[in-house]
């Protein structure tokens, strides 16, 4: 893990007048973050792994509530990402990857006092694999495949090998554990909106998906951290209001911002320091092909070929954001831009095709968020010109989900992939037939999906990725976009790894270490 003196170095990212902090970091002190209600701020449902339905875009609170068995650490330039254990000691892959021991440090605690032990690790993973979260991982467990070994070790036996398990865990309900003491005394309604876990950070209150306050756990297991005294997450409708608070003094910090005129002004203030992560998730058009239009090949074929995402990348982003082809961003593994047959721009094609269909009418949805906003409506504009009429819709993160678990949607603008392609939100995530948050049911598909997540081999899973990026182009399942990633703001004098140094996305934003996170006096 990065050595504690360390922490605070380097940003890596730009703006104001650097963020190198004029000495070790400093204990005490509290911050307030803002979140943005459309991703991040929102946690209707609370904040209990089991039951949060946004789980994905809650990483930070969930991180500074229950730590983590594992988490994501980088150079402070965003280099040399891995996942590394941090409430877990250390673990074994062994049968090929069908089998995986996971030891937890001696001691951990609970904030109630009981302790963090195997057999409460094991009665969370029996929980959460079966849980409403959309962040549960899709394990296929043999028959009693999770048991424990002694007091700290855990064994999870898959009924197909499992690779990439490890990596996934950052990103799944299954990686933040909770007091199972505390949730049998509190009962599962109470529990969600003041859980319980071993993390930096105990819940003092918590407004759904409007505030969070949290203070400095005395029992953390890692001695001297977190360095602050009080945390507290807030909900904010944007950008442009979170920028304002910023400099306002309201706010110390701000996860995601993703308004390119914003980004400029706060990369010339002086006192603030701009981190802009490494981009791990591309923009994808998602397209039903359980239902028309887009059960027919030609119309799927003529998004593609009315979508200019390099022209959208100029012109409204300065080509701050490289486009992709398929699943993979520059920020995570097995990156490859093009993919070969690939289906670019061609509008008098586009037209074509539309003219032989007699004509398309499609709904486009996305998330209310700057970004995505300026995507879509470039898109609407880029499709007219091909004789598209296009219908736009933009949804909350909780009504999004809904709209997805309910089959009746055309095409979505949504981000496909992560650092690793079969962790959390990844390739699975967006193209499996299992997934409820896919448009396609492709056995193929599915194939080389599973075989990708089940080869421990890395050139091997390279290959499978490639072939299904290309897979996938063939059919006219998707068309790729920009692969964007947020940067985040935080106050001058404030610094911490993923705050004001880079660690690629796990899903849209980055896993701050909060414990890490400190402000000079």
């Amino acid at each position: 893990m990065l050595g504690l003196a360390a922490c605070g170095g380097g940003t890596g990212g730009s703006g104001g007048n650097g963020a190198t902090p004029a000495g070790p970091p400093q204990r005490g002190g509290e911050i307030t973050v803002l979140e943005d209600g459309a991703f991040a701020g929102g946690w209707p449902s609370g904040l209990d792994p089991a039951t949060n339905t946004t789980g994905g875009a809650n990483i930070s609170q969930m991180y500074a509530i229950y730590g983590g068995l594992f988490r994501v650490t980088a150079n402070d330039d965003g280099s040399n990402a891995k996942v590394e254990p941090n409430q877990a000691e250390s673990y074994q892959v062994l049968d090929g990857g069908s089998t995986v021991k996971i030891t937890l440090r001696d001691g951990i605690k609970f904030s109630d006092g009981t302790p963090m032990d195997a057999e409460a690790v094991a009665f969370n993973f029996r929980r959460d694999v079966t849980a409403t979260c959309t962040c549960a991982p899709q394990w296929q467990l043999a028959k009693d495949g999770i048991s424990t070994e002694g007091p700290r070790t855990v064994v999870l036996k898959f009924a197909r090998p499992n690779a990439t398990a490890i990596n996934a865990f950052p990103i799944s309900n299954v990686n933040w554990i909770v007091s199972p003491t505390a949730l049998q005394k509190m009962g599962p309604d109470q529990f969600k909106i003041n859980p319980v876990g071993a993390g930096p950070f105990t819940v003092v209150s918590d407004r759904l998906s409007s505030e969070l306050v949290l203070q400095r756990n005395p029992n953390y297991f890692k001695q001297g951290l977190p360095y602050l005294d009080k945390l507290t997450f807030k909900s904010i409708g944007g950008d442009q209001p979170a920028y304002q608070a910023l400099q306002a003094g309201q706010a110390q910090a701000y996860e995601g911002l993703s308004t390119v005129p914003l980004l400029d002004q706060a990369t010339s203030n002086s006192q603030l320091t701009v981190t802009s992560q490494p981009p791990t998730s591309p923009y994808v058009i998602q397209l039903n092909t359980k239902t028309a239009p887009f059960d027919n090949q030609l119309a799927r074929e003529a998004i593609y070929y009315a979508t200019d995402f390099d022209a959208i990348s100029r012109g409204l982003f300065k080509g701050k954001y490289p486009v992709s082809e398929s699943f993979t961003a520059p920020g995570g593994l097995f990156y490859h831009q093009k993919v070969p047959g690939y289906r670019t721009y061609d509008l008098e094609k586009a037209k074509q095709i539309v003219q032989q269909l007699g004509g398309l009418n499609i709904t486009l949805g996305t998330l209310g968020a700057y970004v995505a906003q300026q995507v879509v409506t470039a898109l609407q504009t880029q499709w007219k010109a091909a004789g598209i009429n296009v219908n736009i819709e933009t949804y909350q993160l909780s009504s999004l989900v809904q709209q997805f678990n309910s089959g009746k949607w055309q095409s979505m603008l949504q981000t496909a992939g992560a650092w690793d392609p079969a962790a959390g939100v990844g390739v699975a995530f967006r193209f499996a037939s299992t997934s409820p948050f896919s448009g396609i049911s492709d056995p193929h598909v599915d194939d080389l999906l599973n075989q990708a997540s089940a080869t421990i081999d890395m050139s091997k899973r390279d290959a499978l990725y490639q072939e299904a990026g290309k897979y996938i182009s063939d059919k006219a399942y998707a068309p790729f976009g920009l692969a964007f990633a947020a940067s985040n703001l935080a106050v001058k004098g404030v610094y911490g790894p993923g705050l004001t140094t880079k660690i690629p996305p796990l899903v849209v934003n980055a896993g701050v270490l909060w414990d890490e996170v400190w402000k000079a006096k």
